[in-house]
């Protein structure tokens, strides 16, 4: 049999620049005609520098064990309905492997929990198919802690079908750069992991050690583990390996988690409506059995209470759950008689136990939303130093040893021990320039604005202050926000008015606190309404009101409003507060000084508009609210740090943008892409855009080719809709942060990298011109760079200009004095969509029509949406 071609090339060829002299194209599928793209050289900006990764060099024997035989496996019930439970799937294929060895010749398998099963070597026949009887519990129970459980009777036990079919032969013999070979391999590893008793995510691992945990308060857990994964990049073949996090809720006591989760004293104050959905699905075990049971609900009345038929002898004979475990099991029960009872049984066949029996087992994720604290203590517990890192990735992986996994031996496949070694460049930062035409020089990422004014500060006046029934002092804030103000240029007029919330109100809902303060600044703002408010909150980061207060400005009202958190108020919190206001009213704080000199590579000499594209998702939650399409687009060039913002709604879940084109007539498009062009061209001198740069955000590798096709497609669509004949150039970049490579500097025992650090060879992808840039400096832990994919690039940048550029926009992040991890349009879509988000939550039963497709998000107000209102 011959061994499967290599794939085809990833990302399609940039398109002619030209225009055709008749009819203009408008499809996208010519691109993909084009002859292969070129990837232009490495840069070679920079000074130079030797790096360490968290890749692992991996080298492939000559005298390998043989080739993977792929085979396509439907595993069903007796009835022919097929098994969609992955960790039943699991448990039959591991049963497989035990009950009908000599029937599948000793060949060892992999099965990658889907519809792939890989076996080393072939099997006797092409097309086989086996039975399989697996008792129901242990079926519920397939988690990996346990490896060896008791076995029910035979009578209730289910009978599967597992059917194999031949597919394709996966060589490992040759270069392991064909997908096939490594879906091989990063299935052995979880297997691996599986049979280790980690819970396995992906390509992420966790052991159950409790040194492992981070208490983020309520019964939720942080977990660290790690994340392995063979990669075939363009030095060869390497293992790469990382840190990687999740949330687990508390082991143990259900009754304990429940009291933590709902911060009680005693179990007798729980919410058991609240408790049903948090514990739903959740797996647990009884103290006097081995098995575990899932958790499907609760009992209708007490322990004490709730009968069930117990079969005596011949007789049947009603008796209560707490009777039951007390006088025929002997069981002692402290406190459950007036506790509902847990049920792990089926609607017309409830299994129901007293509640102080139940421990839940470890290692089950927490699926919902957590809270802002739960969050904030996430990512500060969680953070690591570099030399921490790099110690917890060497001891993990003794620990786990991926080299001594038998199939991995079997391939020929070796992985050396050390961190493989990466040469790196490092950019001068750029020059910056604030008002009064002064320069700045960063260091290390940063630069202090102490005694400089802003470059563009605009007059804060007709503004009004709120409070939510805070503690602050008002009117020394007032003063110390114009003082701070006065100092860099700003100047902020007394307030207006200021407006206190009645205590009355103080433990209304949210909503109807809000609708109340907007009544009384409707009755002190009777002709026209304040230009700003600022909003005092307790605290705003985790302050219920928020989502309700800005539904009221940049929905309802359209006035341009700042939140502020009043226990954290001081001088530099004050210098942040103006640095937002000023971007808000139309300011700009400082920019790079290649913008004002018109010495920007490619963009300021020749009309150029950037795109930031971004897909938020909503997290998990009881309502499935649309994700949201957020795109802000540049204004006013030559400036590259003036954005307008967009949003619409998508089906959620959905990855792709598909409101950028949106004719409703023959003259009218209501997508966004029309929106902000026509944006760039009233604030631009009426010139339209020669060349459009897009970074997009979120996209893993193997949605490029979507992107090109689908995304693509529509705004070329919308620029032949606004002009037949303009064809303006493209470079189109995908920008992750998604991804497990880090970097540390060698010369410096493993420190984090200098700001401005680029890595473009060794541990890149080989599928396009990518690299990785580490513009920022972390201010705790181990910073992770962005990495950059070159989908397409008609404006034909080297890689030191487009690199130069990227660069640059790290830096024009109007609200900080660092620079950040990413572009700024791509955070300035991020933080957009965190807006509307917040927006869509005030409303607790979100309209049915943002649900589907085509749904409308709640509508920016006028006033706002020309506005950097996001900052």
């Amino acid at each position: 049999m011959e061994p499967p071609t290599p794939p085809p090339q990833i990302l399609p060829p940039p398109p002619p620049t030209g225009i055709p002299s008749k009819n203009f194209p408008i499809k996208i599928e010519r691109i993909e005609k084009s002859p292969p793209v070129n990837f232009p050289s490495p840069g070679s900006k920079g000074k130079r520098v030797s790096l360490l990764t968290n890749h692992f060099k991996v080298t492939v024997g000559s005298n390998g064990g043989g080739d993977f035989f792929h085979y396509d496996i439907l595993i069903s019930y007796e009835d022919g309905r097929e098994v969609t439970r992955k960790n039943l799937k699991i448990a039959l294929v591991d049963k497989l492997s035990e009950v009908y060895k000599s029937e599948l010749a000793g060949k060892s398998l992999v099965y990658d929990g889907d519809r792939s099963l890989f076996a080393l070597g072939p099997l006797p026949q092409n097309n086989l198919e086996f039975s399989i009887v697996l008792n129901p519990v242990l079926a519920k129970c397939v988690s990996g802690n346990e490896q060896k459980r008791q076995r029910l009777s035979s009578s209730t036990s289910k009978i599967f079908k597992l059917q194999l079919k031949f597919a394709s032969r996966i060589s490992m013999q040759r270069r392991l750069i064909d997908c096939s070979s490594l879906r091989v391999l990063n299935a052995i590893l979880r297997q691996q992991a599986l049979r280790q008793g980690c819970l396995v995510l992906y390509q992420s691992f966790f052991l159950n050690d409790t040194k492992n945990l981070i208490d983020l308060g309520g019964g939720i857990h942080g977990c660290r583990g790690f994340f392995s994964s063979f990669k075939a990049l363009q030095g060869g073949m390497y293992l790469n390996h990382d840190v990687s996090m999740t949330t687990i809720v508390q082991s143990g006591s259900v009754v304990d988690f429940l009291i933590r989760n709902q911060n009680v004293k005693t179990p007798f104050e729980i919410d058991w409506n609240k408790a049903r959905g948090t514990l739903k699905n959740l797996r647990f075990k009884v103290n006097h059995l081995k098995f575990e049971f899932k958790i499907t609900g609760f009992s209708d009345r007490p322990c004490k209470e709730q009968k069930f038929s117990l079969k005596l002898g011949e007789a049947n004979v009603e008796t209560t759950v707490y009777d039951y475990f007390v006088k025929t099991r002997g069981i002692k029960l402290s406190f459950s008689a007036n506790l509902p009872c847990i049920n792990a049984g089926k609607p017309r066949k409830p299994k129901f136990f007293p509640i102080e029996l139940c421990s839940l087992v470890p290692l089950q994720r927490y699926k919902n939303e957590l809270t802002g604290y739960q969050t904030s203590a996430m990512i500060k517990k969680s953070s690591q130093k570099p030399e921490e890192l790099l110690q917890f990735l060497a001891d993990t992986g003794k620990m786990i040893k991926h080299e001594a996994e038998p199939l991995l031996k079997s391939c020929g496949i070796s992985i050396d021990g050390s961190f493989v070694q990466a040469e790196g460049r490092v950019l001068s930062a750029p020059r910056l320039i604030m008002g009064n035409g002064e320069h700045i020089f960063p260091r290390n990422g940063f630069w202090n604005i102490k005694d400089k004014k802003l470059l563009a500060p605009k007059k804060l006046e007709n503004w009004a202050v709120v409070n939510f029934s805070t503690s602050c002092d008002i009117r020394s804030t007032c003063l110390k926000l114009a003082k701070v103000s006065s100092n860099y240029g700003m100047v902020v007029s007394p307030p207006a008015c200021v407006i206190q919330e009645n205590p009355k109100y103080k433990k209304k809902p949210a909503s109807v606190r809000v609708e109340t303060m907007f009544q009384q600044i409707k009755s002190k703002f009777r002709q026209n309404p304040p230009h700003f408010i600022l909003c005092l909150l307790s605290d705003k980061k985790f302050c219920d009101l928020y989502g309700p207060w800005k539904k009221k400005t940049i929905v309802e009202f359209g006035i341009l409003d700042q939140c502020v958190s009043s226990n954290k108020i001081d001088e530099k919190y004050l210098m942040n507060l103006m640095l937002k206001i000023n971007a808000k009213l139309g300011g700009f704080n400082h920019t790079i000084l290649s913008e004002l000199t018109r010495s920007i590579p490619f963009v300021s000499k020749i009309p150029t508009m950037i795109f930031g594209m971004e897909v938020s998702h909503a997290s998990p939650g009881p309502t499935e609210r649309p994700s949201i399409a957020s795109v802000v687009g540049s204004r006013e060039w030559p400036r590259i740090s003036s954005y307008r913002a967009c949003l619409r709604a998508l089906s959620p879940k959905v990855k792709m943008i598909d409101s950028l084109f949106k004719p409703i007539s023959e003259q009218k498009d209501a997508g966004i892409f029309s929106e902000l062009l026509l944006e760039f061209f009233a604030s631009s001198g009426n010139k339209k855009p020669a060349q459009i740069i897009i970074f997009r955000n979120g996209l893993s590798t193997t949605e490029y080719k979507q992107i090109v096709k689908e995304e693509m497609d529509q705004i070329l669509k919308a620029c032949n809709f606004l002009e037949e004949k303009w064809r303006p150039k493209f470079t189109v970049i995908v920008s992750q942060r998604r991804h497990h490579t880090k970097f540390f500097d060698k010369s410096n025992s493993g420190a984090n990298v200098s700001p401005g650090t680029i890595v473009d060879n060794k541990v890149c992808d080989l599928q396009c011109n990518n690299f990785y840039m580490n513009a920022h400096a972390a201010r705790i832990g181990t910073p992770r760079p962005t990495h950059y994919h070159v989908l397409l690039d008609e404006i034909g940048f080297s890689s030191d200009d487009l690199q130069e550029v990227i660069h640059s926009l790290s830096y024009v992040f109007q609200r900080s004095n660092n620079a950040i991890s990413e572009v700024a349009p791509v955070r300035y879509a991020r933080l957009a969509a965190a807006k509307i988000s917040q927006v869509l939550k005030a409303e607790k039963t979100t309209n049915a029509s943002c649900n589907g497709q085509g749904g409308q998000l709640p509508k920016l107000h006028k006033n706002v949406s020309s506005s950097m209102f996001f900052i």
